[in-house]
């Protein structure tokens, strides 16, 4: 069976959490009988038939970019073609170009759409596009929400409830490397035996300004890596506070964010706003046996970490529940090895690329009647 997956950017220009959705989906899929193709938009200009890992990659050349849109006019004829190639194509929202070019090729063939997120941060524009979207979403066969959390939570889903599924996403554990004992070594003298570690794009949801402030006035080490635009604002902040235990490592290789994910006491992912949809960070560091810091904002991040079980989640934006749990995992080993153990298990059972993928399987075949 043949899958299209459309979104607006794709490896290795960018690698976000959509896109790693797509690559698991994409590579695991061959064990299911699934032959899958990415389009996406690349200031690099076209491209057709690339290879990522085992799949095929196309590109449409990227004409401008507004308000977290791309735009492309070569995508239309690209799209339409490739779309008639495929048993089902694949939608990954939010981009609202997508629902454009959805219409304009006037794309027949089964489809689902995975509803990655709310639009949050846009609202005006969202006044303006909710006629389309509406549209767009009551003309696919199915729309996929990443958690229970997150549908009931959303309005939009919640409209259209009677057409959703719930698939979580899921990492591939065998898809991870294995750092070797010299990285090992390396982060472990450079951080110590002991710290906290944060990994994602530096964003404005992902609440570190909040993690900054709950720093205060403790010396525990925290490992940042990612890049983005709060970066420099972080920094000053950091500063300003005297935070010298705080680590600004940048974007880093797989091996060793592996490496880090091995040697940290817990995964701390203060995200405050529905932006954060799902936390795929928060699954990594279950499936490496960590506890778990987050925030109950309504998404996925507090269907992975379950409060007391396999970490702790506290009040979004709340500086001084943030630090408590913090100190809690600190100061009680046990506690947070009980809980890491506890967040594996959790990760084994609800959390694996092989869960989401096999789920997909079946609603591919579910939609397509094949």
């Amino acid at each position: 069976m043949r899958i299209l997956h459309f979104f607006k950017t794709y490896y290795p220009d960018s690698f976000g959490g959509v896109e790693q959705v797509i690559y698991q989906l994409a590579e695991g899929g061959r064990e299911f009988g699934l032959d899958a193709e990415v389009l996406s938009l690349s200031p690099r200009g076209a491209a057709r038939d690339e290879r990522v890992a085992g799949h095929v990659v196309h590109r449409a050349r990227l004409d401008c970019y507004v308000a977290s849109t791309g735009f492309s006019a070569a995508v239309f004829g690209r799209f339409a073609e490739l779309a008639r190639q495929a048993d089902v194509v694949h939608y990954h929202f939010p981009w609202p170009f997508m629902d454009v070019v959805h219409f304009a090729t006037r794309m027949k063939k089964p489809s689902v759409v995975t509803y990655h997120s709310d639009i949050v941060k846009q609202k005006t524009l969202l006044h303006l596009y909710r006629p389309l979207m509406n549209r767009f979403l009551s003309s696919v066969d199915r729309i996929v929400a990443t958690s229970p959390n997150y549908l009931v939570t959303s309005p939009v889903l919640q409209r259209f409830a009677d057409r959703v599924t719930v698939i979580p996403l899921g990492v591939d554990e065998g898809s991870q490397p294995v750092p070797d004992p010299a990285r090992l070594a390396g982060w472990r003298q450079r951080l110590g035996e002991k710290f906290f570690l944060f990994v994602g794009a530096i964003r404005y949801y992902k609440g570190l300004h909040i993690l900054l402030d709950a720093l205060a006035g403790c010396d525990y080490p925290v490992a940042i890596v990612g890049g983005g635009p709060m970066e420099t604002e972080l920094r000053a902040q950091a500063q300003r506070l005297g935070l010298h235990n705080v680590h600004f490592l940048g974007p880093l290789p797989d091996e060793d964010k592996a490496a880090l994910l091995v040697l940290c006491l817990g995964v701390v992912f203060p995200s405050h706003l529905r932006s954060e949809a799902f936390g795929v960070t928060l699954i990594e560091g279950a499936m490496h046996g960590k506890p778990l810091v987050s925030c109950e904002i309504g998404t996925g991040t507090s269907y992975i970490n379950l409060d007391g079980e396999t970490g702790l989640v506290v009040p979004p934006g709340n500086v001084q529940a943030l630090r408590q749990a913090l100190d809690r995992l600190w100061h009680e080993p046990a506690l947070a090895a009980a809980m890491g153990a506890r967040a594996r298990q959790r990760y084994l059972g609800h959390f694996t690329a092989r869960h989401m993928v096999e789920r997909y399987a079946a609603l591919y075949r579910d939609v397509s009647g094949k």
